[in-house]
């Protein structure tokens, strides 16, 4: 029998004491707290960075592909795609689907107000699976008519709410070109993205609009659109596609298109850093605290250990199981409470945000089973070897002054 261990339980279990008990709650309660909120803080920041990260790159893409030039507006150098360009894309497996797209930078007028926009100009085999998830009135673009689908056109609720439109609504659109051409539009869908960047900037056309107005050729483009497998693999993806691109061609990343997104997010990973070491922090306080209040109100008994024969290193063995039992009654309430809270959250949305502020209407959650292996593992280990320390302090009790105190 594990003689240690059989003491440890009894203290742990059956004391009658009550000077420690307090201070014995209030640590099992801080690791409850302590593993919970970090539990919290890594799956809220898991979520922020995928939800926001799938907002951008279903309108935009994963990777874009233009003319090699020294153009920086909106309205992108045409070129026709060889071949080998739409070979390449094919053949490489990290590719979900790519399509060609155009912009142009317009105004629209109606209601006596005035919006800036660009007007993004897609084919007839766009993707639209990404849109319909986020259409909040109307339908998407019907191709089946070319005549039909060159008048009409999906803008956002931003741009409705600014300029008071509604789905049916026709309005007139100033493309800016010298001179200016005007264009007729109806309002066929309205969506919301929920990233301000890409609501209040974009809206959805027929692609040859921008070819009539540009006098391009029937099969030129803008751009090509690339969608990846896996957002993880963004970097390798991008500098494959790069690598096997024509020489009048480049390419750009969305963490390239969008910079001051992206660097948000990765901001967001310091603040959790420092959010888990505080919380460790203070859940290790709140053990080496208990820990040697423990053995303080345990000094007689400490005593009389020694004085039948017991070593230093045995008795201090008998606070670390009864520390690390503490821990354990922690962690269980700290998994119970971060991951009911996390549950919860997750499918009722109960706790709201401001859109405008931080991209999403409700605070995401994300959980990964190894990031809560992980976090039990770490304040197991970390209380074990912190909890060393005190727990030496056995070694110094004296069992005749230990027996006489009180």
């Amino acid at each position: 029998m594990n003689t240690e261990y059989f003491i440890a339980r009894r203290i742990a279990i059956k004391s009658e004491r009550t000077f420690s008990k307090l201070i014995v709650r209030i640590a099992i309660a801080g690791v409850m707290l302590s593993l919970a909120v970090m539990m919290l803080s890594v799956a809220i920041i898991k979520g922020f960075k995928t939800e926001i990260q799938e907002k951008v790159r279903g309108f935009v893409g994963d990777v874009r592909i233009f003319k090699l030039d020294l153009n920086n507006s909106f309205e992108l150098t045409p070129f026709v795609p060889t071949a080998k360009t739409l070979a390449d894309l094919k053949q490489n497996k990290d590719i979900a689907y790519f399509q060609s797209y155009a912009t142009k930078p317009a105004i629209i007028s109606a209601n006596d107000e005035v919006e800036g926009v660009n007007f993004k100009g897609i084919a007839h085999n766009f993707n639209w699976d990404y849109i319909k998830k986020h259409l909040v009135s109307g339908r998407i673009m019907d191709f089946s008519d070319s005549t039909k689908a060159t008048k009409e056109i999906l803008i956002s609720s931003f741009t409705a709410n600014r300029l008071k439109l509604k789905t049916g609504d026709s309005f007139i659109m100033y493309f800016v070109q010298n001179p200016p051409r005007k264009r007729p539009f109806k309002i066929v869908g309205i969506y919301d993205i929920g990233v301000e960047e890409i609501d209040k900037s974009f809206v959805l056309g027929d692609i040859n609009i921008i070819r009539r107005l540009n006098n391009w050729q029937p099969n030129e483009i803008g751009a090509i659109e690339i969608k990846l497998k896996e957002f993880s693999r963004l970097q390798q993806a991008s500098d494959k596609i790069y690598s096997s691109m024509e020489i009048n061609l480049k390419s750009e990343s969305v963490k390239e298109y969008f910079p001051n997104i992206f660097t948000w997010l990765s901001l967001l990973d310091v603040n959790t850093r420092v959010l888990l070491v505080l919380m460790m922090i203070v859940g290790v306080i709140n053990m080496i605290t208990a820990l040697l209040i423990m053995i303080l109100e345990r000094t007689n008994m400490i005593g009389m250990l020694k004085a039948f024969g017991m070593t230093d290193y045995s008795v201090m063995k008998v606070f670390l199981y009864n520390a690390l039992y503490l821990v354990g009654v922690g962690l269980i309430l700290g998994n119970i409470l971060g991951l009911g809270l996390g549950f919860l959250q997750q499918y009722t949305h109960i706790f709201r945000l401001d859109q405008g502020s931080y991209y999403l209407s409700y605070v995401p959650i994300e959980f990964h089973f190894a990031d809560v292996l992980l976090l039990n593992l770490a304040i197991i280990v970390i209380c074990f070897v912190v909890l060393i320390l005190p727990s030496l302090l056995v070694s110094r009790i004296s069992p005749l002054k230990a027996i006489r105190f009180k």
